[in-house]
């Protein structure tokens, strides 16, 4: 079985392999190696005019002779062994992955999480991950571009990757307000297709779920006396029977008018808050209340329409075929 490291020959096999037109897979299988070794090897120690094996040879061994940047220190997490460590952070790295971070920037993240000192060099994580500086960059730059890592320089032109204390808050503000986005698109689809439809009903069900997930997550996004007061504004708009501006409202309520406005845009954000109603603007700057579409299907708001004593009547009428 070959070693570790291609020796001059197996370059030289691979170069005359490549003159004669031969794949990568094909010289993998000959030489015993993974076709990622081959391809790997020639894309760094080949030319733009083809891979020469002594040139190849060279500049392996010269790689060969670089020093080694320092062995980043893996201390036992509680006293356990290093290996529970690496295990731990290995698996740690799978479960973020599986929440749609990709599979590096979820190793990167899992070594940051667990490191002992205060953030990690690109070095560091070379070693730890046993991976190129190209793919801890790129890992990196993901981070940054989600903000769940930041760059603090050091003395020279070295830098350490570290995770704030409050990196937490700002993803967790930053998921509610795309789940609040998310609601309310559906809950604007629902009016566009219509709730009786299979798109409306689709969209009800995802619209209920993320207005949920987001009010459970921000703890509503209102304070006490801001859910108190849009109560307080639906009550009006239900006891009025008939759609009323600001100014109409605010007097009615003697509040000012900018409270008043809050109030109707708490409910206007949060449908929630109003269900089984819909607070809607009925134009010039009005506001009115209406059952929200998708709590009842047509067939039910028709029957609802038709009340009682006109469904009996129509049940009463003999059919046109008999007596």
């Amino acid at each position: 079985m070959p070693g570790d490291r291609l020796t001059h020959d197996d370059r030289h096999q691979i170069a005359s392999w490549l003159a004669e037109g031969l794949g990568y897979a094909e010289i993998a299988r000959r030489l015993g190696r993974p076709t990622s070794t081959i391809s790997r090897e020639v894309a760094r120690n080949g030319v733009p005019g083809g891979y020469l094996a002594d040139r190849a040879q060279r500049a392996a061994g010269q790689r060969a002779r670089r020093p080694r940047p320092a062995q980043v220190a893996e201390p036992p997490a509680g006293g356990g062994p290093a290996a529970s460590v690496r295990a731990f952070v290995a698996r740690f790295a799978t479960l973020l992955a599986a929440t749609g971070l990709p599979r590096m920037p979820a190793r990167v993240l899992a070594c940051l999480l667990t490191s002992g000192s205060e953030g990690l060099r690109s070095a560091d994580l070379v070693v730890l991950l046993r991976v190129s500086p190209a793919s801890v960059s790129k890992a990196i730059a993901y981070l940054e571009a989600i903000e769940l890592v930041r760059r603090a320089r050091e003395a020279g032109r070295r830098e350490r990757y570290v995770i704030d204390d409050d990196v937490w808050l700002r993803a967790f503000k930053a998921d509610t307000g795309a789940h609040t986005e998310v609601a309310a698109a559906a809950w604007q689809g629902i009016e566009l297709f219509g709730a009786g439809t299979p798109a409306g009903a689709r969209l009800r069900r995802l619209a209920e779920f993320f207005t949920w997930i987001s009010e459970q997550m921000n703890g509503s996004g209102l304070a006490d006396a801001a859910v108190h007061d849009a109560l307080t504004v639906l009550a009006a708009l239900v006891h009025a029977a008939r759609p009323l501006a600001v100014a109409e409202l605010a007097t009615a309520l003697d509040w000012p008018v900018r409270r008043t406005a809050a109030a109707l845009d708490a409910l206007m954000l949060h449908p929630a808050l109003s269900d089984p109603l819909a607070v809607e603007r009925a134009g010039r700057g009005a506001f009115a209340v209406t059952p929200r579409p998708d709590r009842l299907s047509p067939a039910q708001r028709d029957a609802l329409t038709v009340g009682p004593r006109s469904a009996r009547g129509a049940r009463a009428q003999p059919s046109p075929h008999g007596q």
